[in-house]
């Protein structure tokens, strides 16, 4: 399977920016159900990957022909089925949850580490622990995308991703695209798992 992985370019380069908007969105996707405004751009959104490489396409048009299909209304119902629902959720959108079963755990210990290291910390009011994958996908952003060379660079990127998203976003996607309530966010999910495979596949070149 080719992934056309993204060749990682300097801060500023369409590639890059284009990086960050992905995670940007996904980060708005799975921290709620999406706003009006983001529901109609996406809505007609050009059928195209929103970054480079023709292995994003088809996911990609399927989370645009869903943004379609579904109403706004069917798709927060959704997102409140999945995802919030009365005591514990259908689908869990935490780390620590896949990778030591539990919440709470050593992963969420190591990641909160990580995050003082890069002088970040979750916002006062954020209810949502930091391994959320919401959260975790908007340090990405930042990490691409925040005006701090010492902080925001391709290897803070790789290292973020490798400690804490590679081993478990796909246990994730395959949580979501097998519940019977998933439709968009199923189509999130696959649109996700094409585009983690790119970055990992990216990462890994770095290391060839």
């Amino acid at each position: 399977m080719n992934t056309s992985p993204l060749h990682f370019n300097p801060p500023g380069d369409s590639e890059e920016l284009a990086r960050a908007e992905v995670y940007g969105l996904l980060a708005s996707l799975f921290n709620a159900p999406p706003s009006a405004e983001l529901y109609e751009n996406l809505k007609v959104a050009v059928t195209e990957a929103p970054a480079p490489g023709g292995f994003l396409e088809a996911n990609w048009s399927a989370l645009v022909a869903a943004s379609r299909r579904l109403s706004l209304g069917q798709v927060a119902d959704e997102y409140v089925a999945l995802f919030q629902g009365i005591g514990k959720p259908e689908v869990f959108l935490y780390g620590s949850y896949f990778i030591a079963g539990h919440l709470n755990e050593k992963p969420l210990v190591e990641l909160r580490h990580d995050l003082a290291d890069l002088g970040l910390e979750r916002p006062a009011g954020v209810l949502q622990t930091e391994d959320h994958m919401a959260g975790l996908c908007e340090v990405m952003r930042y990490l691409i995308a925040g005006d701090d060379a010492g902080v925001s660079n391709l290897s803070a990127q790789q290292r973020f991703f490798n400690r804490h998203l590679r081993a478990w976003n796909d246990a994730l996607w395959d949580a979501i695209t097998t519940h019977p309530r998933a439709d968009f966010y199923a189509a999130v999910a696959g649109f996700a798992r094409d585009f983690f495979a790119v970055e990992a596949q990216g990462f890994d070149l770095l290391e060839a």
